[in-house]
């Protein structure tokens, strides 16, 4: 339980910081209209939002990158989210454009804008979407079972869902057999949901704020 519960923290922590750097950039280039392509871009963005390339075409990339059994499974194939990255285009095109104009007047260059000036007043936005990253990663159950051969690298949610499983089957057995006192199976299901669910809920107060903030502003202007 507590090497599963490191596993899930090291990936929600790893996987969220790779999303935010990756969908970050990605969202500052999309959002500035002398980027040659950006509506060609912008389309595909959409375009994986209506059609995935399916669960086997996946697989196949991922175990071609060589990353099966390995913990950049749970966290590369979903790296960046198209919706998310949305939420960010918008909000950086809300920024003033003459703040960047006067940055590049003093010889800052475009990362030096984006780092100095749209990051820090992208707080909220930044801290919805990290927020959205990090429950994603947390919940992370579908690509463990899918790229994870090995038990000992399975994250909490994975084991989790074998301990009820496990319960369930005890339950089973030991009312086939007459026994009147049968495992809690309802109670190890409410365990599991507060166990699932707890780190989410001590997150979620700090950055309640700019969550609100952030996620209308980002869904102002498309």
């Amino acid at each position: 339980m507590y090497r599963s519960l490191i596993v899930s923290i090291l990936v929600t922590l790893v996987g969220t910081a790779v999303s935010m750097f990756l969908s970050s950039l990605m969202a500052y280039g999309l959002s500035r209209q002398e980027l040659k392509g950006r509506r060609t871009l912008m389309f595909l963005v959409v375009f994986t939002m209506l059609f995935s390339g399916g669960m086997i075409p996946t697989f196949i990339v991922v175990k071609t990158l060589g990353l099966l059994d390995t913990y950049w499974s749970l966290i590369l194939p979903v790296a960046i989210n198209a919706f998310n990255l949305i939420i960010l285009k918008n909000f950086f095109q809300n920024i003033p454009a003459s703040l960047e104009e006067s940055a590049k007047m003093d010889g800052c260059n475009d990362l030096g804008i984006f780092f100095k000036i749209v990051l820090p007043l992208s707080l909220p936005a930044i801290a919805t979407i990290s927020l959205f990253y990090a429950v994603t990663y947390w919940n992370t159950y579908m690509t463990a079972i899918l790229y994870l051969n090995d038990s000992v690298k399975w994250p909490i949610q994975v084991l989790l869902r074998q301990i009820v499983i496990v319960s369930s089957g005890m339950q089973g057995d030991m009312s086939d057999m007459g026994s009147s006192t049968p495992p809690p199976d309802q109670t190890i299901k409410m365990a599991v949901i507060v166990v699932a669910t707890i780190p989410v809920l001590l997150v979620y107060p700090f950055i309640q704020k700019h969550f609100n903030k952030g996620a209308l502003l980002g869904s102002v202007k498309g």
